[in-house]
């Protein structure tokens, strides 16, 4: 065992953070860690969206890289983010305890999907997202998404925060409107919060009326109690793994380490349905399929949706699985699904990818 644990992550602020709770973990139990920035795919082909960019894994592959090396012990990732299959050498070592897996509508002014007007326009960068959107509000317009958390909650509220200061200082230069506002438009300015402030300086060609984020990033970015939002009901199925986070290292000594001090047997359980279902369907992030697992007594209660991108065609189901034998009842469930039609729809999906 290293004196010292050395953790991949990607750069970001969100990949920071959820490395830092890893980090944390570890040295609340007497650990040595060291973080290590590590620029991935993804990172680099900043204008595509997740489904563009060739293969599943574009943000994890240079991360596992840096482990089979041996230039870092262990890599921290959004698990939703892992490929299913990935390199003999790696195990998913330790699987902290989840977060709120579920996605929220985020809007600037605290709107309910059922309350869009029609035909809002509503950005996203999963197909899954997407295609649940629209199965859900056939008239939304739904646009491609892409960024870091924060980014993409600027997008959002840029427009109405930049059409409010240019109001407020149309008021202040008119002499005989001067009092419309009790505030000036610095002391306005000092009030946003610091998302806000960002956002008023953005310029960006597309106006969106709400997006849909997965509420463990905003969570873990502490933005929840700084925007307007719904958490969507439990028809709209997470992506499998979302909100949990995967630490893979190669099989050995530490590995076990890293077991031992940051599992949680139940999050286990319930990623390893979801993933095995999405593993056996072959999806990957080409095809809309959402899976979530949750444990309930001696039973995995697992719901899937398997849709067109689209939203006009879906082979769902919701089947509760034995704890016992959850892998091999997860990917008998998956089979059957495929023979139901599924099979169809992710193959059509993949013909549809750009």
């Amino acid at each position: 065992m290293t004196e010292t644990i050395r953790l991949a992550t990607r750069g970001s602020d969100l990949a920071l953070r959820q490395a830092r709770t890893v980090a944390d973990a570890l040295e609340s139990r007497r650990r040595s860690v060291e973080l290590v920035e590590v620029e991935t795919t993804g990172d680099q082909v900043r204008d595509e969206l997740i489904h563009r960019l060739g293969k599943t894994g574009a943000f994890v592959r240079s991360l596992d890289e840096k482990v089979i090396e041996g230039d870092v012990d262990a890599a921290v990732h959004s698990m939703k983010d892992m490929p299913t299959e990935f390199p003999d050498d790696l195990i998913v070592a330790g699987v902290p305890e989840r977060a709120a897996p579920g996605d929220v509508l985020v809007t600037p002014d605290g709107l309910t999907l059922g309350e869009l007007p029609e035909g809002a326009t509503v950005g996203t960068s999963s197909l899954r997202r997407q295609a649940q959107l629209l199965t859900a509000r056939p008239d939304l317009d739904v646009k491609p998404l892409r960024g870091n958390v924060d980014t993409r909650v600027e997008k959002l509220l840029a427009p109405s925060l930049q059409a409010e200061h240019e109001r407020r200082m149309e008021a202040e230069e008119d002499e005989e409107n001067g009092d419309t506002y009790s505030r000036t438009v610095d002391e306005w300015f000092d009030d946003l919060t610091e998302i806000e402030r960002q956002a008023l300086g953005r310029e960006d060609d597309t106006a969106f009326d709400a997006i849909v984020l997965a509420e463990a990033g905003l969570a873990r970015m502490g933005l929840l109690d700084k925007i307007e939002y719904e958490r969507l009901p439990a028809s709209f199925v997470s992506a499998p793994g979302q909100g949990a986070i995967a630490v893979t290292a190669l099989d050995g000594e530490v590995a076990q380490t890293l077991h031992h001090e940051l599992d949680h047997p139940r999050t286990r359980v319930e990623t390893t349905v979801e993933r095995t279902v999405l593993g056996t369907l072959g999806g990957g992030c080409v095809a809309p399929i959402g899976v979530h697992a949750i444990i309930q007594g001696e039973y995995v209660h697992t719901t899937v949706r398997v849709l067109s991108q689209d939203g006009t065609e879906e082979i769902s189901t919701t089947r509760d699985l034995p704890v016992e034998r959850h892998p091999e009842a997860a990917r008998k469930l998956a089979n059957e699904l495929a023979d139901e039609g599924a099979a169809e729809l992710v193959q059509q999906a993949r013909k549809e990818a750009p």
